[in-house]
């Protein structure tokens, strides 16, 4: 029977590598890594501060809240569920969006909650119905207008397509095509952003 030392001492290097490998990842694809679920690339999830197009802008989650509890209390899930289909599909906010903002919410006084079968059930607040009457009624359907479908189909395409190739590579290529592939990446990367630096 293996001690708890020799166990902690089994697992260390092989959590120092996945580390090593997390750092190389997030080197080309930026903080976040790379997008491998949410957002344009990775299905209908997405971030509540994501581009333009096709995703609320900064604040809509806060807003969409409000409107949202004015109706009748919800726990969080709901929430995202509710946004997403009052959107129709177009914006769907990530729990990494929905719940600090419901915790600034409650730290500020503008809903309360309550534990409900394990789950948080969120209530406006006198001074949260005030702020809620006085925001967009649907803030939500922002997100829909002005999407072109078609562009963001082929953008998931081409997207998402080279993601794969990147996790194949990473996957089972060798420690020289891993480089090769981040290299690859890094460029990609790089001759986007110089797109927007082109003169007309």
């Amino acid at each position: 029977m293996r001690s708890q030392g020799h166990e902690h001492e089994h697992r260390g290097p092989g959590h120092h590598g996945r580390g090593e490998r997390g750092e190389q990842r997030r080197a080309a694809f930026g903080p976040f890594g790379p997008p491998f679920g949410g957002g344009p690339f990775g299905g209908p999830g997405g971030r509540g501060r994501g581009g333009p197009r096709g995703r609320a802008r900064r604040g809509d989650v806060r807003a969409s809240i409000l409107a949202l509890l004015k109706d009748r209390p919800m726990h969080g899930y709901e929430m995202i569920q509710e946004i997403a289909e009052r959107s129709g599909g177009a914006w769907k906010p990530s729990p990494g969006s929905v719940y600090p903002t419901l915790q600034l919410l409650e730290d500020e006084g503008l809903i309360t909650s309550a534990s409900e079968g394990g789950k948080k059930l969120f209530t406006l607040t006198d001074a949260g119905r005030t702020e809620s009457e006085a925001g967009p009624e649907a803030p939500w359907e922002e997100a829909g207008r002005g999407v072109d479908w078609d562009a963001m189909n082929e953008i998931r395409k081409a997207g998402g397509g080279l993601v794969e190739a990147f996790k194949q590579v990473w996957s089972t290529g060798t420690p020289a095509q891993r480089e090769k592939a981040l290299a690859v990446v890094n460029e990609a990367r790089k001759k986007l952003y110089l797109i927007l630096a082109e003169e007309d």
